[in-house]
């Protein structure tokens, strides 16, 4: 017996995801539906976004001192699993 794999199913899936969505109307209804899933379980979970942390995720500030004393602490961790794992007496 030969593998036929997952490629068969995927292209099925494509073909019938295209046809579905050939028409303006069954996109609007497919975005309006994605919309409403997304704000339910959004809603559930009680949010992802965190705004002020993505602010500063790409250029911290050197002035933050609690921010440093967290990487600092992190690292400190690092060295110490390091040493207690790797470098065993």
């Amino acid at each position: 017996m030969g593998k036929t794999g997952k490629v068969p199913y995927l292209l099925v899936g494509f073909g019938l995801a295209g046809a579905l969505l050939s028409t303006k109307q069954n996109r609007d209804k497919m975005m309006d539906m994605i919309k409403k899933v997304k704000e339910k379980t959004l809603g559930h979970w009680g949010g992802y976004e965190k705004p002020e942390m993505l602010e500063k995720a790409g250029r911290p500030d050197p002035y933050d001192i609690e921010d440093a004393k967290m990487v600092g602490e992190g690292a400190q961790y690092s060295v110490e699993y390091y040493n207690k794992k790797v470098q065993q007496p």
